[in-house]
């Protein structure tokens, strides 16, 4: 009797599982041909954080599917992707908040007119928003809910889009056809808060891109030396630098270990400027006067692998995620990751990481002088990121979408 490992058998159930996928995929496509979509394409024009990244690789992979959806940029609509935040757009928006009174409603109300002046003159049908408030359509709509933190932190966001959001969000939810989520937990968070029917909200898990892989010292080694870092001797923190983040536990954490692990490794935060005063956190000037902590800012896409995959781990001990995109693409790059046990973040790294209370910086602080001196856990943890983030990807994250489209359009 052979056994199921034999190379034949392994073939024979990879080539099923691909022809499903095909299948799957064929099916979907067949439902939308025809079907002028229409995206919010509006956070394409800052430096990609979580929800750009989002949308970016949702409209790649619909465009590599032969699709063509019409994107939205808030001056206007185009079918092309944008590769580039939009120059001068950060000082744009805070000069506009700094002179408008209630900047947030008055920037809806004029983007809004932009969206339905499109809509009608590129014959939109269905449409997509995939972050958060969706612009009034009088078709099948579907919208993107990543998360509930300004229902859970209020804190952690400017009180203006709190406020916003409190408003907006309940005619959103009732209104829409489907509400797309990116892990259960916050499907079971939509359901329960807004009473929606469970029907009505879909999980897609999200991806990672094929960037995001386990790269040598040398292909490394042009990012990282012109940040003047070794590979495999720094320990990377990356988020926008924002309350929630919780980044200034992973300072206090980092600041516990022996001055030899500092020196060594020194604590690379990653991420650009967020709400507030960004990083809250004792000690952190006196570290970076002594080289043992960098911010680093924003890092170009480009560049983001090669500064993973050289980190001897990443920690992540955020408050609250819908998703949490960091940890993922440091599993699949062979790095091991400390997160923090709240919300989705189980979801994404189950026993493939370090999984500690988010304020704990003692525990934080003991999983990093592990994985800096024991070379079995983190040889281990690095093979177990690797298995898990395989079981991700956004081509499926694309195809469950439009399987979630078919649905809106069925409800028409």
């Amino acid at each position: 009797m052979m056994e199921a490992t034999h190379p034949r058998i392994a073939e024979l159930q990879a080539a099923d599982a691909a022809a499903r996928h095909e299948t799957a995929r064929r099916q979907a496509l067949d439902a939308l041909h025809g079907v002028q979509l229409g995206i919010n394409a509006i956070s394409l024009m800052s430096p990609l954080t979580g929800i750009g990244q989002y949308t970016y690789q949702l409209v790649s992979q619909f465009q590599a599917m032969g699709m063509a959806p019409w994107l939205f940029y808030g001056t206007g609509w185009s079918d092309r992707t944008r590769t580039a935040a939009l120059p001068g757009i950060g000082a744009a928006k805070d000069m506009f908040k700094k002179l408008v009174p209630r900047p947030y409603v008055a920037m809806r109300w004029l983007l809004s007119r932009r969206f339905a002046a499109g809509v009608r003159r590129h014959g939109v049908q269905l449409y997509h928003d995939p972050n958060f408030m969706a612009y009034r359509f009088d078709g099948p709509t579907v919208v993107t809910v990543h998360d509930l933190s300004w229902v859970r932190y209020p804190e952690t966001h400017p009180a203006e889009r709190v406020r916003e959001m409190n408003r907006l969000m309940p005619h959103t939810v009732e209104r829409v056809s489907q509400i797309i989520v990116d892990s259960e937990f916050v499907r079971g968070e939509v359901i329960a808060h807004f009473g929606i029917a469970p029907e009505r909200v879909t999980t897609t898990l999200l991806g990672v891109s094929p960037a995001f892989r386990p790269m040598g010292e040398e292909a490394c080694r042009p990012v990282l030396a012109s940040r003047g870092l070794q590979y495999g001797r720094y320990i990377l923190a990356v988020g926008t630098l924002e309350p929630r983040k919780n980044l200034g536990t992973a300072i206090a954490a980092f600041r516990q270990l022996p001055d030899a692990i500092r020196a060594r490794h020194p604590l690379v935060i990653v991420g650009m400027q967020g709400w507030g005063e960004g990083i809250d956190a004792r000690g952190l000037d006196e570290l970076i006067r002594r080289g043992e902590a960098i911010l680093a800012g924003y890092v170009p896409q480009a560049d983001l692998p090669a500064l993973v995959a050289g980190a001897r781990m990443l920690v992540y001990p955020s408050l609250y995620e819908g998703f949490g995109l960091p940890p993922l693409e440091a599993m699949a790059s062979g790095v091991p990751v400390i997160a923090s046990n709240r919300a989705s973040l189980p979801e994404v790294v189950g026993d493939a990481g370090f999984q500690l209370e988010a304020l704990d910086d003692r525990a934080i602080a003991a999983a990093m002088r592990q994985l800096v001196e024991d070379e079995a856990t983190h040889r281990r943890l690095g093979e177990a990121g690797l298995r898990r983030a395989a079981g991700f990807s956004w081509e499926q994250c694309a195809l469950d979408t439009l399987a979630v489209y078919r649905k809106a359009l069925r409800q028409a």
